[in-house]
């Protein structure tokens, strides 16, 4: 089980935001290539999107299903990635005083990445993850509606920055 976490220098609405648009999926989580709905409403709960994701010459179909939503507070996601298996990906969002705190928890379910999944794999779905959450934080942090400048939120250090003593230790992984 891999969790990491990131203090991201935007509303949680806005994180919300974010998280609901279904378009914007490929533009946070490292490797889909693209996304379109499948069924439902997303984020409702049982809504999906399908997406590919290219591993060389070849293309994965994969589809990420909603399993649990909590409405700016928490989204539960199930990615399937064909013969590689599925992942449940849990995130969460906390006010941290005028900023959001983000968690993601997430561990193997079924195929081939639970019977592969060692201390290795974490390696890679925790270097994953840190590269998802510095785009989440690029893609929240430079919206209008932040009511922050891009240039305020860019500052050095911004990339991994989380705050003492929070939940996590960030420590973390990534499929979502």
């Amino acid at each position: 089980m891999a969790v990491r976490h990131r203090l991201i220098k935007a509303r949680p609405g806005v994180v919300w935001d974010v998280l609901a648009d279904s378009g914007k999926y490929p533009q946070w989580v490292v490797g889909p290539s693209g996304a379109e709905p499948v069924r439902g409403q997303w984020p409702q709960t049982d809504a999906a999107i399908r997406y590919e994701v290219p591993i060389g010459p070849f293309r994965l179909s994969n589809e990420t299903i909603v399993r649990r939503c909590e409405e700016g507070a928490g989204l539960e996601l199930e990615a399937h990635a064909g013969p590689l298996g599925s992942a449940r990906i849990a995130i969460e969002l906390r006010p941290w005083g005028e900023h959001c705190l983000v968690i993601v928890d997430e561990h193997p379910l079924q195929g081939a990445g639970g019977l592969l999944h060692n201390a290795g794999f974490e390696v890679l779905i925790q270097l994953r993850h840190r590269a998802m959450l510095a785009r989440l934080a690029r893609l929240c942090e430079s919206r209008p509606d932040n009511g922050r400048s891009g240039a305020e939120n860019a500052g050095p250090g911004s990339e991994g920055t989380e705050p003492a003593g929070s939940p996590s230790g960030g420590s973390g992984s990534g499929h979502a």
